[in-house]
Parts: C-alpha cells; structure tokens; sequence
C-alpha cells in the first residue's frame, strides 16, 4: 500500500517542533534561563503550566500523525488535524508552528481514498 506523503512531511514537522518545543520549555531554552531568585522561578513555573496543554495536545497529535502515516487510516489523519487546531488554540503564540501540520493532515484526509463499505 502507498504510504502518503503529506502525512509524512506533517509527521516530520510535528515531531521536530515537538523535540524543539519540549527542548525549549523544559530543557535548555527557557528553563535555562530562570535565574535563581524565587519569582523567576515562579514566573517559569506558571510559564510551563500554561504550554503544557497545549503541549499534551501536540504529543497526542504527533502520535495519531504517525498512526495515519503507517496504517494509512483516514479518520487518524482527521484526528490528527483536529488535534493540531486544538493545540493551536490552546497556545495562538505559537500557533503558525503547528499550521502546516494541521493543513496538510486535512488535505491528505481529503486525498486518501474512502473505505470500501461491506
């Protein structure tokens, strides 16, 4: 069976703004940079927990991305596409990192041939 493309370039771009964006939030990025002082260190904390649903949602959405991608399912890249729009809107600043991901999950759901009813 084909595998299809845009699936595939999603399941890319998702995943490394996934390692990117768990980098940043709980590694060396902005975690790095809280100085020592108690309300750094409360400001980060409520920096983090505000990203982690939208974090949560994008793990998820990678997870059904790779799910569309190898079983070539279209209602997984349906579910996939909602879920980046839904991690979009849980965090719009960084909103245009997750926009191609969700458009072409969309469009590769409308591309991907219906199952056959028996």
């Amino acid at each position: 069976m084909k595998r299809n493309k845009l699936l595939l370039v999603a399941l890319i771009l998702g995943a490394a703004y996934l390692v990117y964006s768990l980098w940043y939030w709980f590694g060396g990025g902005a975690a790095g940079a809280v100085g020592s002082d108690s309300a750094s260190q409360a400001g980060a904390g409520i920096a983090a927990m505000l990203v982690m649903p939208h974090l949560l949602l994008t793990v998820v959405a990678v997870i059904f991305n790779a799910l569309a991608f190898f079983m070539s399912k279209r209602a997984f890249a349906l579910v996939a596409g909602i879920l980046y729009a839904v991690a979009m809107a849980l965090f719009i600043a960084y909103a245009l990192f997750l926009l191609i991901q969700m458009i072409l999950c969309f469009v590769a759901y409308a591309k991907m041939p219906k199952p056959k009813e028996a």
